[in-house]
């Protein structure tokens, strides 16, 4: 490991250089003189929210551009119209930003359609690509399988004059949806399946949210993923393992078309006053991200929203970054969970508590400290005046002081957390019994006197009395007493709605159908808990996405929809320990 770089005194140490494989790559490709300039770009296509896997490939692909020196484009994959949404669109733009990066270019897929069109006539010129009228089902059948090779298609061999008619006749709207596809001319006895003539156009008649009709044919991703890198000049494309099998296509793809070479085909950028600054890209793959207790896939996020299983895509308990953001995750949490994770070629399961404990940590030195109750028991203190009211003083974070103090109202009446009582209490039970003393904190001793309950034998009110020499500061202060609780004024307090949120899925693995069970059979029946409790003064005031440590609680974020200072709203972020590894 690096280590870090001697700093004056009081600073910060430097942070230690990264090494993991990609950017050692990108380091020795600088050294070469190989790139004079990094460029990479994040793609991802807008038909659903980002999830926490894509906050590892933002990291990524931001990071590197950052930390070298180059730039990052955010290029929109918005090539299968039917699936996207201007909604989905303005979200990843929203998440990106959030995550605390931005874009050197905004750019779509869609941008370079005609681009793509005249390379794929390029290709039916060179004899690399045919229009072929076999039904999907067809190109099936002739595709092989993993052990068999595939056959050639009957219209392998049409010429290229005739090829080139047809896919211009496609390009003119003329045929309908799936009658004809453009496919690469490769081979069908390839070993690697998807270099067996892989679709590169399909005919769909679908109005896009940036070219409208203009376009009744669109690419196939492979084509348009690697175009629009070359297009880009993107010097390091960065992927998932799962495209691993695709670099050989992509590869095909790039040096067959040849776009640096072949400058007549990027003629259509001026219209859009787009640069020309097509290179030749590398494609590399990383393992992508897997963590238990979720699902990531984004056909089961969408079934989740669909269904109503869960109440929309910033539901937080969803693994949207929306989701995650409004559960009260900061963009510096999920980052040091990133680098906690790191890059490697070696896919791997990431277990929940590693997120946690990543939000944990971050919150631990930016969240200031409140006093909240979420189960009220009141507590009288009958040693004290009636209307009895005063102001404490206390630090707003104890390991911080430059955080500074509030005021927080003390009263007569209080509340407590009635799991802070008990009447009989368990082995090793250190707070409130019958009789029995425990610490106020910041605020002395009390003794319980009475217990109050109502016609049903319930518990609703605790009298007590409270030692007025015990304050902080006084001798009396340093008695022994084995507890210490906390408490909100009943005088001041206010009501607040409680969202006690926590793992959306109880099992580690929900994708596991074996025992004839699916994802949603394994959702956690306590994954949302609303409770009305009640806050200090200086809790409730606070703005929406303001992060606290109720103490003794956890972590909880004023919900960025629904809080209010006069109706306020918290979400638990995070309990204060891992309350699951017991469990596993």
């Amino acid at each position: 490991m690096t280590e870090p770089t001697p700093t004056a005194a009081g600073a910060a140490p430097a942070p230690a250089e990264k090494q993991d494989f990609i950017r050692q790559i990108v380091r020795q490709d600088i050294a070469s003189g190989k790139h004079d300039a990094i460029r990479t770009r994040f793609p991802p296509e807008p038909n659903g929210y980002l999830h926490i896997g894509h906050a590892k490939a933002i990291c990524l692909d931001f990071g590197i551009a950052e930390e070298f020196g180059g730039r990052c484009n955010l290029r929109f994959d918005d090539t299968n119209p039917a699936k996207e949404d201007p909604e989905f669109v303005q979200a990843i733009q929203d998440d990106v930003r959030w995550l605390g990066f931005d874009w050197a270019s905004l750019r779509h897929a869609s941008d370079y359609f005609a681009v793509f069109y005249l390379a794929a006539e390029k290709l039916i010129r060179q004899g690399d690509a045919f229009v072929c009228d076999l039904s999907a089902e067809e190109v099936r059948e002739y595709r092989g399988s993993l052990t068999e090779p595939g056959r050639d298609s009957p219209y392998r061999n049409r010429g290229v004059e005739e090829n080139l008619d047809l896919f211009r006749r496609m390009r003119a709207g003329e045929f309908d949806d799936g009658a004809r596809t453009l496919r690469a001319k490769i081979d069908m006895s390839s070993g690697n399946i998807n270099l067996r003539d892989p679709a590169l156009y399909r005919i769909k008649k679908v109005p896009h949210q940036n070219t409208g009709d203009a376009w009744p044919i669109y690419p196939m991703y492979d084509i348009a993923h690697a175009l629009g890198d070359a297009i880009e000049g993107i010097t390091h494309s960065l992927c998932t393992l799962e495209f691993e099998d695709h670099r050989p296509l992509y590869d095909w793809c790039v040096d067959k078309v040849d776009l640096a070479g072949n400058p007549e085909l990027l003629a259509p950028l001026a219209a859009k006053d787009l640069p020309i600054e097509a290179a030749k890209p590398r494609q590399i793959e990383f393992s992508r991200l897997n963590i238990n207790y979720t699902v990531m896939s984004k056909r089961k996020l969408t079934q989740l929203v669909a269904e109503g299983l869960v109440d929309g895509w910033d539901d937080p308990r969803m693994y949207t970054l929306q989701g995650l953001r409004r559960r009260g995750y900061t963009p510096g949490a999920l980052r040091l969970f990133v680098d906690r994770v790191g890059i490697s070629k070696q896919n791997s399961m990431i277990d929940f508590s590693v997120l946690e404990g990543a939000l944990r940590e971050d919150l631990d030195a930016r969240a200031p400290r409140r006093m909240a109750v979420v189960a009220p028991l009141k507590m009288v203190l009958t040693n004290l005046p009636d209307g009895h009211e005063e102001v404490l003083r206390f630090p707003n974070h104890p390991k911080d002081e430059s955080f500074g103090e509030r005021e927080l109202p003390f009263s007569r009446e209080l509340w407590i957390e009635r799991d802070d009582f008990a009447e009989v209490p368990p082995k090793g039970w250190k707070r409130l019994v019958p009789g029995g003393e425990v610490r106020l904190r910041g605020a002395g001793i009390v003794r319980c006197d009475e217990v109050v309950k109502d016609a049903d034998g319930d518990v609703v009110e605790l009298r007590a009395t409270l030692d007025p020499e015990s304050r902080p500061g006084m001798d009396g202060a340093n008695r022994k007493v084995k507890g210490t609780i906390h408490w909100v004024g009943a005088a001041r307090a206010v009501e607040a709605e409680l969202r006690l949120y926590d793992r959306l899925f109880s099992v580690p693995d929900p994708d596991d159908e074996s025992g004839g069970l699916t994802y949603r059979d394994h959702i956690n029946p306590d994954s949302r808990v609303s409770v009305r409790g009640y806050l200090e003064p200086a809790a409730a005031d606070a703005a929406p996405e303001h992060a606290f440590q109720f103490e003794r609680l956890g972590y909880f974020v004023a919900d960025r929809r629904d809080h209010r200072a006069d109706a306020p709203v918290f979400n638990r972020s995070v309990t204060l320990r891992d309350t699951w590894a017991a469990r596993a």
